[in-house]
């Protein structure tokens, strides 16, 4: 049986990488003494699968993980906040387990599924922008194509990026408005308009929002400086029937 869950990354954890969440994770499944499932050889490790490894830095409340479990009556008696609630007992400050859902036969794994995510970025206070860049922001999304030179393990290629982004648009007083809901967004020292997004996030064309604003900015001759942004991950989704239709990891009929 395998098992979807969505996780908050915050706070102090957000300076730990990938790699640390899974330790992270491997350790706290076996505190919360849960039937997790390994896989065969001379070297078992437990059986999970992430959806799409945020950056170092970043907040989220949009982390997805799926575990395979031996036994889903003996353990939860079908009860997926059994689950939710050994699981959140066992962590730490930082990350949060929002929810949780006992996968169909046949589903993909998280990494396979990944097809989008949207993104609220902010920028710090101290960065003098463009005059008119809300404006201008809006232009940019509005063109038919956006010619770019992305950077590939594989070298360097031209894409259109327009392709890639699905959505994108100025938040006034985003802090007062999108994150409102939000306790784990990283709310200190930034501006007050912000820049909502949602991306191409599958392992094909995976744009990160930096890059985005990265390009915007050079059209208008004006180079972000480093650590200038504040990324917040609010969903990740995958696509489902015949239209392609985006819904979250964790999504019921």
């Amino acid at each position: 049986m395998k098992v979807r869950i969505r996780f908050a990354k915050y706070g102090a954890l957000k300076f730990i990488g990938h790699l640390d969440v899974m330790r992270y994770f491997q350790k706290a499944i076996r505190r919360a003494d849960l039937p997790i499932a390994y896989s065969e050889g001379f070297s078992p490790h437990q059986i999970m699968s992430f959806a799409a490894p945020l950056s170092v830095g970043h907040t989220s409340e949009g982390e997805y993980l799926d575990i395979e479990v031996t036994s889903q009556i003996t353990a939860f008696s079908g009860d997926k906040e059994i689950l939710k609630e050994k699981l959140q007992a066992v962590m730490v400050e930082g990350i949060s387990i929002l929810d949780v859902q006992f996968l169909p036969p046949g589903e993909k794994n998280a990494m396979a599924s990944v097809a989008a995510a949207a993104y609220l970025v902010s920028f710090r206070q101290g960065l003098s922008l463009p005059h008119g860049w809300q404006k201008a922001l809006t232009a940019f999304y509005e063109r038919d194509e956006i010619p770019v030179t992305k950077k590939t393990k594989k070298g360097e290629k031209q894409i259109n990026l327009k392709e890639s982004i699905y959505r994108m648009e100025v938040e006034e007083n985003a802090f007062g408005t999108s994150f409102k809901d939000s306790v784990f967004a990283d709310r200190e020292d930034v501006l007050e308009d912000g820049v909502s997004m949602l991306l191409n996030a599958g392992s094909g064309e995976n744009i990160k929002p930096a890059f985005v604003l990265d390009c915007f900015f050079h059209t208008s001759g004006y180079e972000l400086p480093a650590f200038a942004l504040k990324v917040h991950r609010l969903e990740t989704y995958k696509r489902i029937g015949d239209e392609g239709e985006l819904v979250p990891l964790i999504w019921e009929k």
